[in-house]
């Protein structure tokens, strides 16, 4: 249980945000700021014998920021004239000001704050009284103490600072928001959670969390003005609440909502060895979404079918160069060899041209709407070289396998035919040095933009398998960047339009004998489940954490119960309608439900 230590005299008031909870979890921690704080602040408070000393210690700090500054100033005038040189000046007066200086050496000295702590809590609240002022000018203000503050910071923690990768103590990361791959670098050990100020809850970003078991919370909107390295915080990555300095009151609340989560999750890990049945006998399939290899692992003990995708982006990010068909293929048999004699669906790489590493990123980074770019498969097709290499290393991994590959965004019937003569090429390849596959290998596409939907009859008489992607198809049919807070109301699966979409591919499926999963956020949302198996759908892959709650929601319902969610459903003409529906209708099947 974490214990709040409250300094002397404190007079703090606790914050709180709300956010979109995209990782399941409660974490209480310091906080480490990303972004405009690129430092650790080692600890919050000051032994009382040590704080003379350290008073010693910032004036020093102050005196060399001070310094620094000057020559800052002289070069600029020297370089490019006075005018500019005024920037630093008023950078130096700042540094120099005896009120600002007294506001830090009061906290140090009476609340035995270090004077890390007490300098970025200081300046920050000067910063944030810039931005509330609404004026332009005032807002750069306040980049300037920004500014200020990481340079004392940087003399004051010297060789001490840390990034992400070199942590060596519990934090809980906020940050404006945070790439894929730094995401996917987040070391578990030290990062309890993450907070962002960015992001949506179908973001690459919120997926990575998920599948790394970090809670977190995104899209809170600008609080990093509100908080200082080294303060406590929550993040509760079940409701999506975030506080900021929390009272007494709220730790005892959080440490009990801890300990319900802790419960619930036990009674659910006793579903594992439950088939995921309907009440009236009906047998859905549930497989597991996966980021990385070892993520086969905790589906097969949550009791999953399979993996009905498997992200293959991991391979990419992060890295100066593309993987080689050797990286491909033992990150394919790990897979395997963790989950056997089960079905896995590798979906070939789903990035854009600038998370690329080498001549693509370089040469199409600046596209203006890279979601509408050259990303998925249309960049596959467009580096063929790389493409041959990504399926050569499948077909090498799947001898013995029931293994199947998901071509994703495809648009049009050619870039499948497209696709699957590649993958007829490399199979010739393969032919010719005698390297052994699996002939049979499944070819199927993932559904996620309109244009498929609309053509699902064709395409149903060509694929092996169709997967309903609903992040991306909810974004290119409702015109909603699924990353982008100001615009996330609208990115919602309850939309009357994806309803009927999803209805549509079912019913061209159904009608060629294809299979067909939805595989998106949606199928990881307990009420959206009812929903898509009264729609027809009788395999559905979510993220790993969520399989016993989507093994418990299937075992609540009938297909009947769930034909007649649907039927109303269809009924309804707004979202929002359809989405308190369903909340209710989950409530009822689920009673202890606590999402």
């Amino acid at each position: 249980m974490w214990v709040r230590k409250p300094p002397i005299g404190r007079d703090d008031i606790m914050i709180t945000r709300n956010g979109i909870a995209v990782s399941q979890g409660v974490a209480i921690g310091d906080a480490l700021v990303i972004g405009s704080e690129d430092f650790r602040i080692p600890q919050r408070f000051i032994p009382r014998r040590i704080v003379e000393q350290e008073l010693v210690r910032f004036r020093q700090a102050l005196l060399h920021v001070s310094e620094e500054i000057a020559e800052n100033e002289r070069l600029a005038n020297e370089a490019i004239g006075v005018q500019y040189g005024a920037i630093f000046a008023a950078h130096l007066q700042m540094a120099q000001d005896p009120k600002l200086i007294s506001e830090v050496e009061t906290l140090i000295r009476d609340r035995c704050y270090s004077p890390e702590f007490a300098s970025s809590r200081t300046l920050r609240k000067y910063a944030k009284q810039f931005q509330s002022l609404g004026n332009a000018y005032f807002a750069e203000r306040a980049a300037d103490i920004y500014d200020l503050e990481k340079r004392i910071l940087r003399h004051l923690l010297g060789e001490r600072r840390e990034s992400l990768s070199e942590l060596t103590e519990p934090v809980i990361v906020l940050a404006h928001n945070l790439t894929p791959s730094e995401t996917a670098g987040l070391n578990r050990e030290f990062v309890l959670g993450f907070v962002t100020e960015a992001g949506g809850r179908t973001s690459h970003t919120a997926i990575l969390a998920a599948a790394l078991q970090i809670p977190a919370v995104v899209g809170v909107g600008p609080f990093l003005a509100d908080v200082s390295g080294g303060e406590t915080v929550i993040v509760d990555g079940k409701s999506g609440e975030f506080i900021i300095d929390p009272d007494d009151d709220a730790l005892i609340r959080i440490n009990a909502t801890r300990e319900k989560y802790k419960d619930v999750e036990v009674r659910r890990q006793l579903l594992s060895d439950l088939i995921p049945e309907t009440r009236d006998g009906t047998r859905i399939q549930l497989l597991g979404n996966i980021e990385f290899p070892h993520e086969a692992e905790q589906c097969e003990l949550r009791g999953a079918d399979g993996i009905g995708l498997y992200r293959t982006e991991f391979l990419y990010l992060g890295k100066d160069t593309s993987p080689s068909e050797e990286d491909h293929f033992q990150a394919y048999s790990e897979v395997i060899r963790s989950f056997p004699n089960h079905p896995i669906i590798i979906r070939t790489l789903d990035l854009g041209a600038d998370k690329i590493p080498g001549k693509l990123n370089r040469l199409y980074s600046d596209q203006s709407n890279p979601a509408l770019g050259l990303r998925s498969i249309r960049l596959s097709l467009h580096d063929m070289k790389m493409f041959k290499t990504q399926i050569r290393a499948i077909l090498r991994a799947s001898v013995n396998v029931d293994l199947g590959i998901m071509f994703p965004l495809v648009s049009s019937l050619l870039e499948f035919r497209q696709a699957r003569m590649v993958v007829r090429e490399v199979m010739e390849d393969l032919d010719e040095q005698h390297i052994p596959y699996n002939r049979g290998i499944s070819l199927g596409i993932m559904v996620e933009v309109p244009a498929t939907v609309m053509m699902a009859e064709e395409f149903a008489r060509e694929v092996d398998f169709f997967s309903i992607g609903t992040n991306d198809l909810i974004q290119y049919t409702l015109a909603a960047d699924r990353s982008d807070p100001m615009v996330a109301k609208w990115h919602n699966a309850a939309d009357p339009a994806i309803i009927r979409m999803i209805e549509m591919v079912v019913a061209a499926a159904k009608r060629h004998d294809v299979t067909v999963s939805v595989c998106g956020q949606m199928s990881s949302d307990p009420k959206c489940v009812p929903l898509l198996l009264g729609l027809g759908i009788r395999q559905i892959s979510v993220s790993p954490h969520a399989i016993p709650e989507i093994k418990e929601v299937i075992r609540s319902l009938t297909i009947e119960k769930a034909r007649a969610i649907a039927e109303y459903a269809k009924t309804q003409e707004l979202a929002r309608d359809v989405e308190s529906f369903l909340n209710r209708e989950l409530r009822q099947l689920v009673p202890e439900y606590t999402r």
